[in-house]
Order: C-alpha cells, then sequence, then structure tokens
C-alpha cells in the first residue's frame, strides 16, 4: 500500500515538475509532457554512451524513465518554427497516429528552448544497424525476415499515405529510419517532423528533406513533393534489403553506377539474381525476383508511372502478375557527377527524369489475376530533347529562387 502511494506521489511529482517548468502549456490528449530535468536524469545527462542513433532531425538516445520503462529521447536539432502551443498540437496529432508498423510516440518536453520528442524504444535499432552497419555481422536476417520487413515497412507507409488524418508523405524513408523490436517486426520513425522544421532546416543543404541515394528525382531537382517521392524512396529499401547493400554508400561497376542502376542494368542482362546477398543462405528465387521488380516499378523515373503504397503492398503480399512490358528506366538523382557518359552523365539527374510516358498502373487492385499493365507504350524522344527538357525546368526554378531572395 506504502509503495503504491509513493508511486502515486512521484508521478504527481513529476507532472508538477513539468507543469511548473513549461509555464502555461497545455499538454494535448495523447501527449505526455516531460521536464527536461527527468529527460536527463533518464539519459545519465545525455551522456555520449547513450546515444543510439542520429540524423537530420536530432540526436537520439537510449533512457530509462522513473518507472523502470525504457525510451527513445529525441532531442531536435533545430528550433521549432512554431510557438510551444502550435509544437505540441503538431505532436499531438502525430501521437494519435497509430499503427503496427509505426513508432509509438509517448511525449514530448517544451521547457525553454529545448524541443525533444520521447518515443518508444526498439530493441534491435534500425535496420541500417542490422542490415548494412554495425550488426550485421552479429545478426543474420534470413529472406522470411527480410520480406516481412519490406510488406511491414510498406504496409505502414500506406496507412500514412491512405488511412492518416491527415495524411502524411514521410519525405525520408531510408534504412536508418526504419526500427525493428525484439522480433524484427519493422516500424517506420521520424514520421509527420518535417513540418515541425523552418524550411530551410533539412538533411540537406537545399529546402529538400531528404538523404542522398533515396531521393526521387523530381523532388530533388524540382522540389515536386507528392507521395510518389515515398514510393521511390521504398522502392530503394527494398534493392538494399536484397543486396545487403547501402544504396547511398555503395557504388557498383565500372562506371561506379548507383544501386538502382545497377539493378536496371542487370535486368537488361538477365542477371536479377546476381542483385542477391551472398550472405542469404536459403532464398526462393521467383519471390526474391518478385520483390526486385517492385523495387523497379516504385523508382521509375516518371512518377506518375509509380504503383501507390496500397498497390505496392498488393504486389508483394499476393499473386497479382507484373508487366514487365511497361516497365520503364529508373530515375537517378546525382548529388555530383558521374563518370557515366551519355544519358547518366548529367550531374544531378539520369536525363530519363524529363520522361513522361503515358503509361499508368492499374488502380483496381483486388483479385490474384490483377494485371499491373500501362495504358500505352512509352513514347520515345531524343536523349538531346529529354536532356533539354530537365535543363530548361531547373534553369527556370533557379532563376526563380534568385527573384525571390
Amino acid at each position: 500500500m506504502s509503495f503504491g502511494c509513493f508511486g502515486w506521489l512521484q508521478c504527481c511529482r513529476d507532472k508538477n515538475d513539468a507543469a511548473q517548468s513549461q509555464g502555461d502549456v497545455i499538454a494535448p490528449n495523447n501527449v505526455r509532457l516531460f521536464s527536461y530535468n527527468s529527460l536527463r536524469s533518464a539519459t545519465e545527462y545525455f551522456q555520449p554512451s547513450s546515444k543510439i542513433g542520429g540524423g537530420g532531425f536530432g540526436v537520439v538516445y537510449k533512457g530509462v524513465l522513473r518507472d523502470g520503462t525504457q525510451v527513445a529521447i529525441k532531442c531536435l536539432s533545430a528550433e521549432s518554427k512554431q510557438g510551444t502551443n502550435e509544437f505540441l498540437t503538431e505532436i499531438n496529432t502525430i501521437s494519435n497516429i497509430r499503427h503496427p508498423n509505426l513508432v509509438q510516440l509517448i511525449g514530448c518536453c517544451v521547457e525553454g528552448s529545448h524541443r525533444i520528442l520521447v518515443y518508444e524504444y526498439l530493441e534491435n535499432n534500425s535496420l541500417a544497424s542490422v542490415l548494412l552497419g554495425s550488426k550485421s555481422k552479429e545478426v543474420l536476417l534470413d529472406w522470411p525476415r527480410r520480406a516481412a520487413i519490406c510488406v511491414g515497412t510498406a504496409l505502414g507507409l500506406a496507412f500514412l499515405h491512405e488511412e492518416a488524418e491527415p495524411p502524411i508523405v514521410h519525405r525520408d524513408i531510408k534504412a536508418s529510419n526504419i526500427l525493428l523490436d525484439g522480433n524484427f517486426n519493422p516500424k517506420i520513425g521520424d514520421f509527420g517532423l518535417a513540418k515541425l522544421f523552418p524550411d530551410n532546416v533539412t538533411h540537406l543543404s537545399t529546402r529538400v528533406a531528404g538523404t542522398i541515394g533515396y531521393l526521387a528525382p523530381e523532388y530533388a531537382l524540382l522540389r515536386q513533393l507528392t507521395r510518389k517521392a515515398d514510393v521511390y524512396s521504398f522502392g530503394v529499401l527494398i534493392l538494399e534489403i536484397v543486396s545487403g547493400k547501402s544504396s547511398s554508400k555503395a557504388a557498383f561497376g565500372e562506371d561506379m553506377m548507383v544501386l538502382v542502376e545497377w539493378t536496371w542494368k542487370l535486368r537488361e542482362e538477365e542477371r536479377l539474381l546476381e542483385l542477391v546477398d551472398s550472405e542469404l543462405p536459403y532464398y526462393p528465387e521467383n519471390e526474391v525476383l518478385r520483390f526486385i521488380i517492385v523495387g523497379l516499378f516504385c523508382t521509375q523515373a516518371a512518377s506518375n508511372q509509380r504503383p501507390t503504397m496500397k498497390q505496392v503492398v498488393e504486389m508483394l503480399t499476393k499473386k497479382v502478375h507484373l508487366n514487365q512490358k511497361a516497365l520503364t528506366e529508373p530515375g537517378v538523382y546525382r548529388a555530383h557527377p558521374s563518370r557515366r557518359s551519355g544519358v547518366g552523365a548529367l550531374s544531378e539527374a539520369s536525363s530519363s527524369q524529363a520522361r513522361k510516358g503515358k503509361q499508368s498502373i492499374n488502380p483496381n487492385v483486388t483479385a490474384a489475376q490483377t494485371s499491373y499493365e500501362g495504358v500505352s507504350e512509352v513514347i520515345p524522344r531524343e536523349i538531346a530533347a529529354e536532356v533539354w527538357k530537365l535543363q530548361t525546368a531547373k534553369t527556370t526554378y533557379q532563376k526563380h529562387e534568385m527573384q525571390e531572395q
């Protein structure tokens, strides 16, 4: 009985501390307010040894609350563009979005200039760590686990796009933002955070929020942000999961191709299975090939030819027919010039980004017999015309930027 009373008094003390330190802040329904001192104690004064991750939005620490709950504490790296109550309203919106494949936001701290988010803690850290990083030698992700990670991530992203209120475009789907619980079930992290920052505080020196290697060309170059930019990033993620290689770090072949280019080349040469991670002891070839083809459908240069995430879920989980005749070359964003000649020599994107085919993906996916077929063939265009179109669009955009400044 005395222990229960102590626990109740401790809980009241936490709430009073938070309320006193944060003034007249009104906590939204589903957001738990933490004081800065309580989070500092949870992380042992933000010890470097407690750090478990980081990125454009901030540094993440592992913490233990007073009740013994393990949490992930993200210290945001930039001042929010909103006032305190507006910030909390946005946080409340994020906390209301719940799905088994989304990381759950528990609460936050808005004390003084501090903007800190508190999330559920996931034991196996990120997919980047387990598959591509320091833990890759310790943990072998067999094919069933990899397939489940692809499908679970697709389900979470489809929920953000189609069912969340309001719908959310993540902007930064990548391996380090896919977290894994104790059973290696995937959960998408950092969704909704882009709205909390000024436009000029992002992962890049431009206003584009995202990570090199995952950026859809139309978003990277022209800042055309739609759900299809997430679809592109997810397609890259599938190829990473199959290959065990990082799209943002690895280069392939003599021409130093990026992962999506290399995959396309292997497809043209009918060598797609060479993409598969050599660490995989066994895998069903037909299923793996299906996943690779889905990744290529997602990374097509023309955004209107990419499937929706709802369609992607169908393509990964049901025996729908994938019409590879409708598949077109992937788009590639380059931060620096490549060694490739011809089309790929564009310093920031493959010229295929400018290609505007008339194909579309059948949106009515209901049965195993459904086909993802193009309505018509891609209209061929001269490479020079494609390059000119892309460069003209970029030049026009840069002039517009200079006029705004």
